[in-house]
């Protein structure tokens, strides 16, 4: 996004950067703070929500504000912005319904806590930047059309694999290849990971158990894919995507049935594969002309050709897609329209009558994407709907949870605006 830089540095010259709210204080919210206060020219992080104030502090000191000031409603924290204070708070509505804020990121991985920032954020007229994919593969359709009827953005973000897939994909698509395939990398893959397994690393790089144990079980990567799926229409060639197993990312260009990429593209991933942890679009082009050009850059015969990005840097680039959106009202990735995959719950260990649910990176189910049709004709749970849910019949471990296995949560914010998803698409 080169002309971004231009853009932020108008801003920067003219002494006026770009105003942002940030909710949350953890992993990523740290990052984003530090990188915009120190690195960043044109933006800035004036205000910090977050249930624990001492994060949202911790995360300005780190960035070298010492003195924010706590406030409890709007007005305050507009009065402290103009007096040139950053300031925190426990309440995301007071950044939401701010006059000096433009914008609003979430770094938040809670999906309930997610969807009602969203709502927030709609109704207080600010666009939104959400790095929570699990939330946005639950309900983000219906939060785009929420936010496309207020005239805002809603996007997700670059730096993480959904947003770096997507710009991948659409410079593909500019240059004249068809995308086919979008794709991931995974280091490993193990269903059994628990937040127990996962403490360690979890406290290595200041992560929570939960969001760990969601990169190892399989979870994120589907519920990254399933956004995929709904910016760009392509579907799951089978349960689970197909994952093949290669040593570099080019080898992905016989990977993958031909005649799934050409019908209606797919979503998928590689295992094991260099250089990770990045993501790759396939892209076809047939024409004689164009694979005698490729053949001289060494990118193969044709027709399929893999284009990559090594790496992918979530705090580093999260400024960026703010940017884009409120200075170029474009989006790194949203929905498309209604979903084309969703991520279904399946039990990792046996479950009885009576248990309640954890949720996305817990002890008792991970997720598996699958087209959407699929898992609505098969009545299944969705993965972004089951904490709080309660078992009311045995499920053995690795069946995939249904509806009739559960009572839900109705009272959960997101249960009920997938109701409302589900009725807007049918």
């Amino acid at each position: 996004m080169i002309i971004v830089d231009n853009a932020l540095a108008e801003r920067h010259a003219s002494g006026d950067p770009i105003r942002v709210g940030l909710v949350g204080g953890g992993f990523m919210a740290r990052g984003i703070t530090f990188q915009v206060e120190r690195h960043m020219k044109g933006m800035t992080i004036l205000a910090i929500a977050n249930r624990t104030i001492a994060h949202a502090v911790e995360a300005f000191r780190e960035a070298g504000v010492d003195d924010p000031v706590e406030v409890h409603t709007p007005d305050e924290l507009d009065e402290h912005v103009r007096a040139g204070r950053h300031v925190v708070t426990d309440d995301p509505a007071v950044l939401t319904q701010s006059r000096s804020l433009e914008g609003i990121i979430d770094a938040t991985i809670d999906i309930e806590h997610s969807a009602r920032v969203a709502l927030a954020a709609i109704d207080g007229g600010k666009p939104l930047v959400t790095m929570n994919a699990d939330m946005d593969a639950t309900v983000g359709p219906l939060l785009k059309t929420r936010a496309d009827a207020a005239g805002l953005t809603y996007s997700g973000t670059d730096g993480d694999q959904p947003g770096s897939i997507m710009n991948l994909l659409r410079f593909v698509d500019t240059i004249g290849y068809r995308p086919v395939l979008a794709g991931n990398m995974k280091g490993f893959q193990d269903v059994r990971r628990t937040p127990d397994t996962q403490k360690e690393f979890a406290a290595k790089f200041g992560l929570s158990p939960q969001a760990a144990t969601s990169f190892a079980d399989g979870t994120k990567i589907a519920m990254e894919q399933a956004v995929v799926a709904n910016a760009t229409g392509f579907r799951v060639g089978k349960r689970g995507m197909y994952g093949p197993e290669r040593a570099h990312v080019t080898e992905a260009v016989d990977a993958f049935p031909l005649d799934e990429l050409l019908e209606h593209g797919l979503v998928d991933y590689l295992l094991g594969a260099q250089p990770g942890p990045g993501v790759f679009v396939i892209g076809y082009s047939d024409s004689p002309i164009r694979q005698r050009y490729m053949r001289y850059f060494k990118m193969g015969d044709g027709p399929l050709y893999v284009f990559y990005t090594p790496f992918h840097l979530a705090h580093l680039e999260v400024p960026l897609t703010v940017a884009r959106g409120i200075l170029l009202q474009d989006v790194s990735i949203a929905p498309r329209g209604g979903p084309q995959c969703d991520v279904l719950a399946v039990a990792k260990r046996d479950l009885a009558p009576g248990d309640v649910l954890d949720g996305v990176g817990g002890f008792m189910a991970y997720g598996e994407i699958d087209n959407t049709a699929t898992i609505a004709d098969e009545g299944l749970l969705l993965m972004g709907l089951a904490a709080g849910s309660r078992v009311v019949r045995p499920v053995p471990q690795d069946r995939p949870i249904s509806l009739e296995d559960v009572e839900l949560d109705e009272d959960r914010l997101t249960v009920q605006l997938r109701r409302k998803q589900d009725e807007l698409f049918e």
